[in-house]
Formats: structure tokens, C-alpha cells, sequence
């Protein structure tokens, strides 16, 4: 089979890399001219948090996001599996609680654990989740990975080009273009976050750490030679501007809290990615014309794409069906 994927985010990375592993002749066209502006994947967190989502995610998000960590580890030597912590300071102790009974596949650990496993944290919080088999990875190091070995596998990939000038010449088409999709998927919405890039020479951190908050909880991932990324925005919109004054000043006033050492970060790079959702912030496989669309990944992209492409590439491949991501009809109710 002949496969044409259009995007070179990290849907259309891993949609790609497992058709071609499959034995398909693909190739890749991407509108922006290089690997950096293909759409939200360039600025996630990259955390791999199946139980942790369980907080505020249905548990199909879980069942598909413990997959994509086993697919991470085979493919992109980087994946760091060394778990997740989740604090919270004493005034917000009860969201600690209430995170607890949404989710699963944690460890309570009092202040003597929590600083034996940061030494950093030792001293500033008095208990913390861990999860343990959780993990993370630096999304552009891994994109690029993705990009070497889809290249290995025989993947053309061209940049700086419009899929929809091109025919398609007996290829089956796979649209993983995010909310440039939403002229055919008209449910899409866009869903905002913002981060920072800082280094912070004074903090040692080697796993991510979610710090939660009534109104604002943050994470502060880990991302090698003193970098962190900080995030937590969630902003109903599709405006594509640059990062808020609010925002930046939330989530440094966050990191600070965490560690005031991060007071004397230096910023690198600020960020905004537009992340692709349908209305109950589940992913999709769905059909409309001639195209199989992979779409509605939210905040999980890195997560999720694992699983979702294994399904695309079986769904393109042996005509499989997968009642648990696939809707033939739009209006079709989703099963979780």
C-alpha cells in the first residue's frame, strides 16, 4: 500500500513510522518548511502521564497512553521513565487529596521519601503522589528521532509543500494536520498553552513535578543541561499570539514557588501551541471521503500518538476496526 501523510507533527511522525515498519511505501508533506513549525508538537511538555490524566481524563486516555510509553522506550532512547511527583504547598493540601481519588498507580510519600528521591524538594513540601512508572522526553529531540528513522525506513518527506496541490496517484491519504483539519472537521476546537523555556543552574530536578493549584496548577519538566520547560495553561482559544504577560508571570511566580532559585532562571524561549480538541477532548480515527483523519489529540499529542497511529496504520492496512477511537458518523456517541 501506498500512503500519503499529511503533517510532520507527532501524529504524522508516528502514523508514518508505523506504516513504513509495516511494509507501506509512504511519504510525508508537511506546509511548513522545516521540522519547527509543524504545528503544537514543537512546544509540549513531552510528559508521558497516563495515571496522572486520570485526574481530569476518561480512562481511554490511560488505556492508550500506557501504550504509548512501551512505544517510546523502543523507538526514542531518550524516553526517561523515572516517574512523575505531584505536590501541592500547605494552604492547597486538599487538591493534593482530591487528585489522589482521581487517580491510580501511586505512592503516598511523606517528606524523608520525597527528598531522598529530590534532594532539591527536601524540606519544601511535607507529602507528594508518586508515580512511578510514568515518563518523560524532550518532544523536539524525539521529533527529530522520529524524522531520522521514518528517512531509514524509506519515507519521503517534503517540506514547504501543500498536500492538496499534489494527486494523489492510487495513494490512500492520512490527515493528521491538527486544527488545519477543522474545514472538514468542523467539531475542532482550539485549545491554547503556553510555556517557558528557562535555564536554571541552581536546580536539580530529574523527573517532571506537577505542583498543584486551585487556579492555576503548573509542571516544570526536566529537559537536560540545566533546562526546564514550565506550563500549565489551558486557554479556550485558537488565537495564535504570543505568550500573555499574565501567563508568563504565573508560571514563573509557580516555578519560584517550587524552588526560588528558579528566580534566577534565564528565560530561552517563550511558546504557544494551539492543541486540536473535539468537544469531550477525545482523540478520533474517523473516515470522510477519501481520507482517514487521525485528530483530537488535546494536551495528550505526545501521549496519545503512539496508540493512535498503531491503529490508523491497522485500520489503512487490514481494515480493522476500533469502536474505541473510530467514528464512521460524526454524530456517532463516543465510547471511553
Amino acid at each position: 500500500m501506498r500512503v500519503r501523510v499529511r503533517g510532520a507533527g507527532v501524529a504524522g511522525l508516528s502514523c508514518a513510522v508505523e506504516l513504513a515498519e509495516r511494509g507501506a511505501t509512504v511519504e510525508i508533506v508537511e506546509r511548513a518548511p522545516a521540522l519547527a513549525g509543524a504545528g503544537c508538537s514543537w512546544f509540549a511538555g513531552g510528559m508521558l502521564a497516563p495515571w496522572c490524566e486520570l485526574e481530569s481524563s476518561a480512562p481511554l486516555i490511560a488505556r492508550l497512553g500506557e501504550e504509548g510509553i512501551a512505544w517510546w522506550r523502543r523507538r526514542f532512547p531518550g524516553t526517561a521513565q523515572r516517574g512523575t511527583l505531584v505536590i501541592a504547598h500547605g494552604r492547597d493540601t486538599g487538591e493534593l487529596l482530591q487528585f489522589a481519588r482521581r487517580t491510580e498507580r501511586y505512592q503516598t510519600l511523606g517528606a524523608e521519601a520525597l527528598a531522598a528521591l529530590e534532594p532539591d524538594l527536601a524540606g519544601r513540601f511535607g507529602k507528594a503522589l508518586y508515580f512511578a512508572s510514568e515518563a518523560h522526553l524532550d518532544p523536539r529531540a524525539a521529533l527529530g528521532a522520529l524524522l531520522a528513522h521514518a528517512l531509514e525506513l524509506g519515507v519521503s518527506v517534503r517540506f514547504g509543500a501543500d498536500a492538496d496541490e499534489a494527486p494523489l496517484a492510487g495513494r490512500e491519504l492520512l490527515d493528521c494536520t491538527g486544527l488545519a483539519a477543522r474545514r472538514t472537521l468542523a467539531e475542532l476546537r482550539g485549545v491554547r498553552g503556553e510555556m517557558l523555556l528557562v535555564r536554571a543552574p541552581d536546580v536539580a530536578l530529574s523527573r517532571p513535578v506537577r505542583v498543584l493549584h486551585p487556579r492555576l496548577p503548573v509542571y516544570v519538566v526536566p529537559r537536560g543541561a540545566q533546562e526546564y520547560l514550565i506550563g500549565a495553561t489551558m486557554i479556550e482559544s485558537d488565537a495564535a499570539q504570543r505568550i500573555s504577560a499574565r501567563s508568563m508571570l504565573e508560571l514563573l511566580s509557580a516555578a519560584y514557588a517550587l524552588h526560588p532559585a528558579f528566580g534566577e532562571a534565564e528565560i530561552l524561549e517563550s511558546g504557544v501551541g494551539l492543541r486540536p480538541a473535539f468537544p469531550d477532548n477525545l482523540p478520533r480515527l474517523r473516515r470522510v471521503g477519501g481520507a482517514l483523519y487521525v485528530n483530537g489529540l488535546y494536551r495528550h499529542g505526545f501521549l496519545l500518538a503512539p496508540a493512535l497511529a498503531q491503529r490508523a496504520a491497522l485500520a489503512l492496512l487490514e481494515g480493522q476496526h476500533f469502536a474505541e477511537v473510530m467514528d464512521e458518523n460524526p454524530r456517532q456517541r463516543r465510547l471511553a
